[in-house]
């Protein structure tokens, strides 16, 4: 009955018109990052930040949400149109949704890719209310030590999860941590790490660190690529937007088993939504009766990523509003976000903040909605956008990225910091360094060393405390137990490479 009533109380605060007009503007915005290929998700949160400063914290993070799961419902629109994915999330349905659209299917593909979202999305947002609560309880017998653990535990959580050298991880995350500490002691107030420069002294903005490695290290690096592409299949004008019942009942049991899948790998931290979508597929091509079928327009092929990247991307607020921890890149931000509002993410939030959270929960139900009636009525709209040259495109990000970071303090000294992090940050994805890592490291940092004072304090000073609270120390075993389990299969990789140069 507790469920009924929060949801009920989520519903009333989502219904309010700012908090509406946030949602619509996430949804709207999301929809858009996810069309246009080459900007991101990451990157655009990451833009907007600066943004939500003068809203009010509910409205701020509906709409920070809204980009994060309407992203994953417009970047199928230009897989399936132009076979360029807008999203990471969209790679897989490349495959078969062009296939659909060269048959002139385009209509159906996309009508079951926002089916498959919206229902993915709905079955998440009950998983997200159900699953709240008991983790919440779980969270509130944690102390200072067990929180320093859990954090320790998120940050091994990324290494594990990051994409190629363990090594390069870790060395991200430190970097991270390090910046954190740029500016005054937490308890002293001492300057540190600030080399006398007045503008740090403060530390250094979270807004302004993930603008440039994020927002402007992307927009360098497509360009580098060079992102004008062909775009041939815009020009076909789409028609007969619904599918057939045989579409439909081909797609359903991918739908559904594409939403249960995304739904269990969105709560593990790491991979989310793009993992989601391609375990998705690699699963429905192993159930086929006719494997052969997918990468020449298999419906199924649509259904199950697009619906498994929702729910994915949805489940992923889970660890965030229970545990306080991120799980992916983008879930960082949104710490970043809470922590500019002055909310405190963990356990807590639930219960200080219930407005917050159930107001965001109803929220992405509401979002899914908007998203169904945005995307399929307005396809022609999306498909005018792709037409807009890249060369006019930038500029304007650009502009509005430096608008944005500056109206935070009215510090021009932001703008140049940004900028100098935007290279910072091309030149980490330039050498394979993973940007992500180093944004949790910046995030969890100030909570980490907060948190584990706190605990030596309580402790006077004796370090066994972590080992000593039992809920602490299987945090720490399963934090060691995932690096060594990271760390293994490099050593044995580089055995190998000794073992191959002393027989030759």
């Amino acid at each position: 009955m507790d469920l009924f009533a929060n949801l009920a109380h989520g519903f009333a605060v989502a219904f309010s018109p700012i908090n509406l007009l946030m949602c619509l503007i996430g949804a709207l915005v999301g929809t858009l990052v996810g069309v246009l290929p080459g900007i991101g998700t990451i990157a655009t949160v990451a833009m907007l930040l600066p943004i939500t400063f003068g809203l009010p914290p509910v409205g701020a993070l509906i709409m920070l949400a809204g980009i994060y799961y309407g992203a994953q419902y417009g970047g199928s629109t230009t897989s399936i149109l132009v076979n360029i994915p807008g999203e990471a999330t969209s790679v897989v349905t490349a495959l078969d949704g062009h296939q659909m659209a060269k048959q002139g299917r385009a209509g159906p593909a996309l009508a079951i890719a926002a089916i498959g979202s919206f229902f993915a999305g709905c079955v998440a947002t009950v998983l997200i209310a159900v699953l709240g609560a008991p983790l919440t309880k779980l969270a509130l017998a944690f102390g200072p030590a067990e929180y320093f653990s859990l954090m320790v535990l998120g940050l091994i959580f990324a290494v594990v999860l990051a994409k190629g050298s363990v090594l390069k991880a870790i060395a991200m995350i430190v970097f991270g941590l390090l910046l954190s500490m740029v500016g005054s002691d937490i308890e002293t107030g001492a300057s540190r790490m600030a080399f006398n420069i007045p503008e740090l002294a403060d530390g250094l903005g979270f807004a302004t660190v993930a603008m440039g490695v994020f927002g402007f290290a992307e927009i360098i690096r497509n360009l580098d690529h060079g992102a004008e592409m062909s775009r041939d299949l815009v020009q076909q004008k789409i028609t007969g937007l619904m599918p057939t019942r045989k579409d439909l009942i081909d797609s359903a049991p991918a739908i559904g088993r594409g939403t249960v899948l995304g739904s269990i790998l969105g709560i593990l931290p790491g991979g989310g939504a793009v993992i989601a979508s391609f375990a998705a597929y690699t699963l429905e091509k192993k159930l086929a009766k006719n494997p052969s079928r997918f990468g020449r327009g298999a419906i199924e092929g649509v259904a199950a990523p697009e619906s498994a990247n929702n729910a994915a991307a949805q489940t992923s607020f889970i660890p965030l509003l229970t545990l306080g921890i991120p799980p992916n890149a983008v879930m960082a931000l949104m710490v970043g976000a809470m922590t500019i509002h002055g909310i405190v993410p963990g356990p807590q939030v639930m219960q200080k903040q219930p407005d917050l959270v159930w107001g965001m929960i109803a929220s992405m139900w509401i979002g899914n909605l908007m998203l169904i009636i945005i995307n399929l009525p307005l396809v022609g709209i999306w498909v005018r956008l792709l037409r807009v040259p890249y060369r006019l495109m930038f500029p304007s990000i650009v502009i509005f990225c430096a608008i944005g970071i500056y109206s935070v303090n009215n510090a021009p000294v932001d703008v140049i910091l940004a900028g100098v992090f935007g290279l910072v940050g091309y030149w980490l994805i330039k050498h394979d360094f993973e940007p992500a890592p180093l944004l949790l490291g910046m995030v969890l940092g100030p909570l980490m060393e907060e948190n584990l004072r706190r605990a030596l304090l309580i402790s006077r000073g004796d370090w066994s405390v972590f080992l000593s609270r039992p809920l602490s120390a299987v945090l720490l075993a399963i934090a060691a137990g995932l690096l060594v389990l990271a760390v293994l299969p490099s050593l044995r990789a580089k055995r190998d490479e000794v073992f191959t140069e002393s027989e030759g």
